[in-house]
């Protein structure tokens, strides 16, 4: 049985949100306030130029690139959408959106020339956040998205969820949501819908036409390209996504976040609301609950695996390349067939942490140690795809060529997360020199001799390397003491393990620290 946390960090730079399986970070998302230009938003934007060759347009929507929208993403009912939109953009007299008329469908091959011009609004959303050198990527099948429904205007169409696997319950749903749907909208219901009541159903469908009422509203004295409606802010859609009865715990240090979160899980499962936990601890949240050392060790170009094993991922424009590396010589008992299919599979279950964790998009190739038995390829080609099935991003993954490379491909709207992890040298500072060693002695005397006679100190506490501490303390007199003598103050000097040859502390009687 897996057991599921959720651990939430609220700080003033943003939200920090760590999925747990079995104590194993698998998803790590952050919101930041800096986040302007999120999926889901939908905005009355401008042609800024059609591209015939492509069969796609760029338009402006107040973004530093111009975004990019091809023909095939205008969407089935983009005639009817155009016609409202220009209606209420031009138009003083307000066309009610249950009145409008639906106009032809697109077709599929289409030219984008017939339907768009240049300096043209239209309605967009985003699907992609810009990533790298390119815009946002939009569309303009609108659909807002509730915990069970999706709003999708325009459309007469009512979809469920593949997951329910009921048919029963199917046809429960598509008789209850069929007596609530006004005209002109069609509905997608979500796998969180089963079971649920035809009160709950109906209170989420009427705030979804009211955020489209909303959207409406604004279009007659809108100045293009602008804001239309805002997506819940990524933490709340997060929340939205991924909350259900299934978690064991959920730990928050904010006490409004707290609140929502457990409003939110009553309202799904009320026995569950103690789930919900409010952390107050003095030790940061992530590092309490053992976040921050998987996240230094997850997000370096080499991840290691057991037995000596490891992978290397690097980054391209294009792709992702991850290749799997034994490391170490096998053992005589075991046959290299047999190492190398042991290797792959710890790789696998790994290769499917790291691209949830990283939130890894586009393609993914993995070269994995050469194998010659067809059975254990298709093991392992079994054994990624069952490793991915909790993968919430759209996925395909093809099963491995005669090279033994595993190709993925894995849907990206958003920038990869990319975590620095390094870490300043203690010694060099990050300059890459160090002072000479022979006048290591001199400078911590110097430091002494200022935070005694300038500051006042009479009792300091030096940590040293423990090589650095047996040079101080040997002899008599040793170094220690001549220094306690010379200062008139009581000097301890403590050896540190992890410390670098010529790293040092000083610190005061209070135990805090003195020198940088």
């Amino acid at each position: 049985m897996i057991n599921r946390e959720l651990v939430i960090d609220v700080a003033s730079s943003g939200i920090s949100i760590a999925l747990l399986e079995n104590k194993k970070i698998v998803e790590l998302n952050k919101d930041t306030s800096s986040d302007e230009f999120s999926v889901a938003d939908i905005y009355l934007g401008k042609v800024k130029k059609i591209m015939p060759a492509l069969n796609a347009a760029f338009v402006d929507i107040g973004h530093g690139k111009d975004a990019f929208i091809h023909y095939l993403d205008l969407g089935y009912h983009f005639q009817s959408l155009n016609g409202f939109v220009l209606h209420n953009a031009s138009n003083s007299k307000k066309l009610l959106f249950t009145k409008a008329r639906m106009a032809p469908p697109l077709e599929k091959e289409g030219k984008i020339t017939s339907f768009l011009k240049q300096g043209q609004p239209i309605m967009v959303q985003i699907v992609k956040e810009a990533i790298s050198t390119k815009g946002p990527r939009l569309t303009s099948e609108i659909s807002i998205a509730g915990r069970n429904l999706v709003l999708i205007p325009f459309s007469d169409k009512i979809s469920i969820s593949q997951k329910i696997s009921s048919n029963e319950e199917k046809k429960r749903l598509r008789r209850l949501i069929k007596s609530l749907l006004p005209p002109n909208y069609g509905i997608i219901m979500r796998t969180a819908a089963e079971g649920k009541s035809g009160e709950t159903l109906s209170e989420e469908l009427s705030s979804l036409i009211k955020r489209w009422d909303e959207c409406c509203s604004k279009l007659r004295a809108i100045r293009r390209p602008e804001l239309l409606v805002r997506e819940i802010n990524r933490t709340s859609a997060i929340l939205r996504d991924m909350l259900n009865g299934s978690f064991n715990h959920i730990y928050v240090n904010d006490l409004a976040v707290y609140n929502e979160i457990r409003d939110f899980i009553t309202n799904i499962e009320p026995a569950k609301e103690k789930i919900v936990k409010l952390y107050r601890g003095k030790v940061p949240i992530f590092e309490q609950y053992g976040v921050s050392k998987q996240i230094k060790g997850l997000f370096g170009r080499v991840v290691s695996l057991k037995s000596g094993a490891y992978m290397i991922i690097e980054h391209t424009e294009a792709l992702h390349v991850i290749d799997v590396n034994s490391g170490i010589r096998m053992k005589s008992a075991t046959s290299q067939e047999a190492h190398a299919l042991e290797v792959n599979l710890l790789a696998a279950e790994e290769i499917a942490r790291q691209l949830r964790v990283r939130d890894m998009g586009g393609i993914i190739v993995v070269d994995f140690i050469d194998m010659h038995s067809s059975e254990n390829k298709t093991l392992l080609y079994n054994k990624i795809q069952k490793m991915m099935e909790g993968d919430r991003a759209k996925h395909n993954i093809l099963p491995l060529t005669k090279f033994g490379l595993l190709q993925i491909t894995r849907q990206r709207v958003r920038p990869e997360l990319h975590i620095k992890n390094d870490e300043t040298c203690p010694t060099c500072r990050g300059t890459g020199h160090i002072a000479p060693s022979v006048v290591f002695d001199s400078q911590i005397k110097s430091q002494i001799a200022y935070f005694t006679n300038k500051l006042g100190n009479k009792r300091l506490t030096l940590m040293v390397h423990p090589y650095v501490a047996a040079f101080l303390t040997k002899g008599f007199p040793s170094l220690r003491l001549k220094w306690s003598l010379q200062y008139k103050c009581f000097i301890s000097v403590k050896a540190n393990p992890k410390f670098s040859y010529l790293e040092s502390k000083i610190y005061d009687s209070k135990g805090e620290k003195l020198n940088e």
